[in-house]
């Protein structure tokens, strides 16, 4: 049926409306504190969900991987789906550059038909499974590679928001522009910070999660997974090239026990390690070897140490009350929200904090 001509101004509205509704800006349009949690392929993980899926937000189901070559693959268990539509919960898959391998990233960026792929498949998967978006979780990258990395993501965020939907990057925590002070420091630096351009990605991004978690790993002596004033050092950097409103503060919910290992593929046939725990796991150590939790006020985190046969071991947990002090930080800076890795392990009195936090509603 043809329709009455409408004047020029008319339209033009029209059509502004209609960009609005069909792709809001979060920088302009964000006015509830997102809640966003990761989620695994994993029992525990689903048990999580099915039980707080009213205190979530976002799901963000890690569940997609991207080879050199830019073919997409994985698929999303159907019951979450269906959960997070029944409950109206915004779904945004994430994927991940095959084992985090630093060379197939590199032929993968350095091939336009490869990048050109990926993109038309993060399209292809938001329009065929009613996804609000994807997030990018691309890890060792190279500084090298830092412009091809920004020109994959933009070109990944022009064609996602001309289709209606939503593009986020999960990156990497630093706190400083140069390197640091020791070699582990300039490791860190050349394959896992400085090939984010923040300011760039900020520009096409509807969101940027930071992962302020890993403060200390396997690689490091025994530590916070993520200590609070380490938490805002982070953020106060990132907040140089990234608005609040697009910001999302990573919080983690896994614990880590450090501990002797045996290695027979070494000279010295054992070494320091460290496993991820989960809450009552890492607090049922302690108690098993006779320890006691305690709260570290500075760090604002609960840790343990004891003996094994007369060698030290460490863990290092998060809890409903680190949970709830990296909360009220997030809200001190007016974040856009947080981005919590992962469903699953986590104390479960952080739902309580969460039903009682008014300034997340």
């Amino acid at each position: 049926m043809r329709r009455k001509r409408r004047s020029p101004r008319w339209t033009f509205c029209a059509a502004a409306l209609a960009a609005i509704v069909s792709h809001p800006s979060p920088s302009g349009a964000q006015n509830q504190f997102e809640r966003l949690f990761y989620y695994v392929d994993r029992e525990d993980s689903y048990r999580s969900l099915l039980k707080n899926i009213d205190q979530i937000t976002v799901v963000a189901p890690q569940v997609y991987v991207v080879d050199s070559l830019g073919i997409m693959w994985g698929s999303l268990d159907k019951r979450v789906l269906a959960l997070a539509k029944a409950h109206h919960v915004k779904v945004m898959p994430l994927f991940t550059n095959e084992s985090f391998n630093g060379p197939a990233l590199r032929r993968l960026l350095s091939d336009s038909v490869a990048t050109a792929r990926s993109v038309k498949t993060m399209v292809d998967l938001c329009k065929a499974n009613g996804y609000w978006g994807i997030q990018f979780d691309v890890e060792n990258l190279n500084i090298a590679d830092r412009d091809r990395f920004t020109a994959w993501y933009t070109a990944a965020a022009n064609a996602l928001h001309a289709a209606g939907f939503t593009l986020s990057a999960a990156v990497v925590h630093r706190s400083d522009d140069d390197a640091g002070p020791t070699a582990y420091h300039r490791f860190l630096q050349d394959s896992w910070r400085a090939g984010y351009d923040l300011a760039a990605m900020a520009r096409v991004s509807d969101f940027i999660s930071v992962m302020t978690y890993s403060e200390h790993t396997r690689r490091t002596p025994p530590g916070p997974v993520a200590g609070l004033p380490w938490v805002r050092d982070v953020v106060e950097y990132f907040l140089r090239y990234v608005p609040p409103e697009k910001l999302s503060m990573g919080i983690p919910t896994y614990g880590m026990h450090w501990y002797t290992r045996y290695n027979s593929s070494i000279p010295e046939r054992a070494d320091s390690w460290n496993e991820s725990v989960n809450w009552t796991w890492g607090s049922g150590l302690v108690e098993r070897n006779g320890g006691t939790v305690q709260w570290d006020a500075t760090q604002a985190v609960p840790y343990a140490s004891y003996s094994v046969g007369g060698v030290n071991e460490w863990v290092f947990l998060e809890d409903s009350r680190s949970f709830k002090a990296k909360l009220d930080f997030a809200h001190e800076k007016h974040l856009r929200g947080f981005s919590v890795w992962v469903l699953g392990p986590e104390d479960e009195k952080i739902w309580d904090v969460l039903r009682t936090d008014s300034r997340s509603r």
